[in-house]
């Protein structure tokens, strides 16, 4: 393909720039020249699933795909924070309280419709032309402004504490890890995400998707 979308299951443990180089190269080398490839909006690390690469001419109509809205799968583990908002920060110990079904159900009406939401500072967002990650790496203050989000939906998978699942459709700039860690404000007990998955953005499907291992690539 030299054109067009690819639908990617982006496995975890690997960057979304690492996705697109491993593609690009793999594409290049099959057309023999160089191909142009770009995403449509990251996935962290440890986070697994949906993402649209777009390829040669297609990559001007990115910000297409980019302002998609996205549903996500999500374990939030109560009774601890994390620098982070996942398992790759330095982790808090806040609360042994154990909250009702009852409970967590009544805190997650106040996260669904139009909602403020301020992002993390380990995030892709660029603050005074720098990546807010690699700010807060170096120790920098960062202030990250709130931004308007909607989530339009926001169920509860299965609730075994301290794991939280969760099932969730939202709009385009909304982080999950955010998400997780104000639902744990909101209880007292404090939350991280420990797994995140994509499933759909919009009406493509991660089960369309191909996997790494169907272009030959194997890390």
């Amino acid at each position: 393909m030299t054109d067009g979308i690819i639908l990617i299951d982006k496995p975890a443990a690997m960057t979304s720039f690492g996705v697109v180089a491993r593609v690009r190269r793999v594409l290049t080398n099959q057309a023999q020249k160089k191909v142009k490839v770009g995403h449509t909006g990251t996935l962290d690390p440890f986070a697994t699933g949906l993402m649209i690469l777009v390829v040669g001419k297609e990559c001007k109509n990115a910000g297409h795909y980019t302002k998609l809205d996205k549903v996500y799968e999500a374990t939030v583990h109560l009774g601890q924070t994390s620098t982070t908002g996942d398992t790759e920060g330095e982790l808090t110990a806040v609360s042994d309280t154990v909250p009702s079904l009852e409970r967590v159900q009544e805190a997650i009406k106040g996260f669904t419709g139009e909602i403020q939401q301020r992002p993390p500072i380990f995030s892709a967002i660029k603050i005074d032309g720098q990546r807010a990650y690699k700010l807060a790496r170096e120790g920098k203050e960062v202030e990250i402004p709130l931004r308007t989000i909607t989530v339009h939906s926001l169920e509860i998978v299965d609730y075994t504490y301290p794991e939280l699942k969760i099932r969730t459709h939202v709009s385009s700039g909304t982080y999950i890890r955010t998400l997780a860690s104000d639902i744990g404000e909101q209880l007292g007990t404090g939350a991280y995400c420990t797994a995140l998955r994509r499933i759909s953005i919009a009406e493509y499907q991660v089960a369309d998707a191909k996997s790494l291992a169907d272009f030959g690539i194997s890390d």
